[in-house]
């Protein structure tokens, strides 16, 4: 008698799985918008958008022209809880040293980035 080590594969028929691939979330986008005043030298804005957004000297010098210019510049656009932050980091951020009638810091606001500007 012969012993058998062969073992047989059931007859089963699969068929491919589908990929279940997650849906990005979007979390709602909101601009920071420095405004304009006379109170602020361009050294000044330039010097805190650089320290608070990371923002190169040219960049930061375009938008010191702009917010001059137009009156309001759109510095940053994030999650609402950073555009906040970012916010109140310029509305602490203190007065212009170079100008004794600079008696704080600059202004600005947060808007929906979906919002006109």
């Amino acid at each position: 008698m012969l012993a058998s080590n062969a073992t047989t594969v059931p007859d089963v028929e699969t068929t491919p799985k589908k990929k279940i691939r997650p849906r990005p979330i979007k979390i709602p986008q909101y601009h920071v918008i420095l405004l304009d005043d006379n109170d602020h030298t361009y050294e000044y804005v330039i010097e805190m958008l650089m320290q608070l957004f990371g923002h190169s000297a040219t960049t930061a010098f375009e938008m010191a022209c702009e917010v001059d210019a137009r009156g309001r510049v759109i510095v940053d656009t994030t999650t609402q809880d950073r555009a906040e932050l970012k916010r109140d980091q310029i509305h602490a951020y203190g007065a212009d040293w170079r100008m004794p009638r600079s008696k704080g810091s600059m202004s600005a606001k947060i808007e929906p980035a979906d919002s006109v500007a």
